[in-house]
């Protein structure tokens, strides 16, 4: 199925070209044949409404985010905890209250003159060339920078981290209840990647055991909320997961609004104008390219969704980016307009999930995306070298981004 020639929008013309995964084809302007739908290869009942996902998303006694026992060769040779975005309640609500403090509003605004001097410098290491590539040069290092200072880990190591990053995203085969050889294999290389990041960060959990100081780390390893402390493997695998998806949300989140600039010169040159709107910007750009496009839950109870009977013990797979097209809740859903307003979109995910450090991926997204604006008063795609995507299906953004800035010239 194709859309009509006439409603492709710009983005759903150049997908293929940049080589968005085949799963994502809401991304090529092409609607799902129902909210609800079994995929009898992978044994996951895909959901693509807004309205479904949001059920799901908003009750976790019927949808469980404990997923890994149905994935896994052998559940019991990993241990979730710590793994906020795998835990249920009681225990997802403990963990919770113990990081919430670190990402207050009142702390992350205070962070804005930081992130700046961050970003300048960073764009003052490119100055003067005829282009970027705006993932190595400033989508990867601000955000796993600002992580990396934040936990008080050494920002040298970024090489290092990036490697960490592409490899918990190099499979291009989504998760399958009934298994496969890749997906053994992948599993095998996630234990050896989790072991080695657990070596790294352990070492820094136990010298901050030892001596503390002013940083995120040592006030993870310090706080306590109902009488409870993480400690030993659940700190470290929070640890883990706080450092990997603050770079990739905000990594992907400043290449995707480039891109949908880039894609709709008339809004670009609208937000030149109006700075005021490079939030709203952001917003419809969380809409349309949603970084993290699929979250999984497995049901705990017979229940319907979107008018589908789901038995006990079966695994859902929300696919945020298709839920953020749905035409019943986003009029126009292909087309990119930031005058919609923020609206219901689920780009930070819904319910007792929504992301820890949504402000703060805002909050540099907001700041590059101006200091882009502010340096280049041209910036476009490079013609002769397209950008590549990610292949997971389970996120949407560029690997790589090239870009003319205006000594290059439009040609």
């Amino acid at each position: 199925m194709t859309p009509p020639t006439s409603s492709v929008s710009p983005i759903a013309r150049l997908a293929d070209r940049w080589g968005a995964p085949a799963q994502h084809f809401w991304i090529r302007g092409v609607p799902p044949r129902c909210p609800v739908e079994f995929d009898e290869e992978l044994g996951v009942w895909n959901v693509y409404g807004h309205h479904e996902a949001v059920a799901a998303l908003s009750d976790p006694t019927s949808f469980s985010s404990d997923t890994s026992r149905h994935f896994l060769p052998d559940p019991g040779a990993y241990d979730s905890s710590g793994v906020l975005t795998e835990l249920d309640p009681p225990e997802h609500h403990t963990l919770r209250k113990l990081v919430n403090r670190a990402f207050t509003p009142k702390l992350v605004a205070a962070m804005e003159p930081w992130i700046a001097d961050v970003t300048d410098e960073l764009l003052d290491s490119v100055d003067g060339r005829d282009g970027i590539e705006l993932i190595n040069d400033l989508a990867y290092p601000l955000p796993v920078t600002v992580i990396a200072v934040l936990l008080g880990v050494p920002t040298a190591d970024r090489a290092l981290f990036r490697e960490w990053a592409d490899q918990v995203f190099r499979t291009a085969v989504p998760p399958s209840v009934n298994g496969s050889e890749e997906q053994t294999a992948g599993i095998d290389a996630s234990f050896g990647l989790a072991r080695r990041m657990t070596d790294y960060f352990g070492e820094h959990v136990d010298d901050r055991r030892r001596h503390p100081r002013e940083d995120l780390l040592s006030g993870l390893v310090g706080a306590e909320a109902d009488g409870e402390r993480l400690t030993g493997q659940a700190l470290v695998n929070f640890v883990q997961l706080l450092f990997l998806a603050g770079y990739v949300t905000t990594a992907l989140l400043l290449g995707n609004t480039v891109l949908c600039l880039d894609t709709h010169p008339e809004e670009a040159a609208r937000v030149r104008r109006d700075r005021a709107a490079v939030p709203a910007v952001i917003e419809e750009s969380l809409r349309l390219m949603t970084p993290f496009e699929v979250v999984h839950r497995v049901t705990t109870r017979a229940t319907e969704l979107g008018g589908r009977r789901l038995a006990e013990g079966e695994m859902t797979a929300l696919w945020l980016g298709a839920a953020n097209r749905d035409e019943r809740v986003f009029p126009r859903p292909h087309a990119f307009d930031p005058a919609r307003g923020s609206g219901p979109h689920l780009g930070f995910g819904r319910g007792i999930h929504y992301c820890l450090g949504a402000s703060l991926a805002r909050l540099e997204g907001r700041v590059a995306i101006n200091t882009l604006l502010d340096r280049f008063p041209s910036l476009r795609t490079d013609p002769g070298k397209p950008p590549v995507f990610m292949e997971s299906p389970e996120i949407s953004g560029a690997r790589t981004l090239p870009l003319l800035t205006a000594r290059g010239g439009r040609g």
